[in-house]
């Protein structure tokens, strides 16, 4: 069964590529830190699929966070430390897995890629 991660971004923020580049990957080591060996394994003989997707704003990312919860998914919310484009403690994104492909699609299926 295929494994992959999903780093959901926020649109409203309107960040930098360089920005935006940072906080995914913020998003993806944190995810990945928080997850089952055994998940991390299998992902990783897999090629490590990650896959990034955008919501408009705050409000759909902490809704998709309790959902992806919910699931019983690694989900972690990324908060800016404020030193360059935005405030301190702006959440730009959220980390997703890795876990299995179809458990993480009931999730996030319905996002758009960035």
């Amino acid at each position: 069964m295929p494994f992959k991660q999903v780093i959901v971004v926020r649109q409203d923020l309107k960040l930098p590529k360089g920005k935006l580049s940072v906080q995914v990957a913020h998003a993806s080591a944190s995810a990945m830190l928080k997850s089952h060996k055994d998940d991390l394994a299998k992902w990783q003989s897999e090629g490590m699929k990650k896959v990034a997707l955008k919501v408009k704003g705050l409000d759909e990312l902490l809704k998709l966070k309790t959902i992806a919860e919910d699931a019983h998914l690694v989900a972690v919310l990324i908060e800016d430390a404020g030193k360059t484009v935005v405030e301190p403690g702006t959440i730009t994104c959220l980390g997703i897995g890795p876990d299995k492909e179809e458990k993480i699609d009931k999730v996030t299926g319905q996002l758009k890629m960035v």
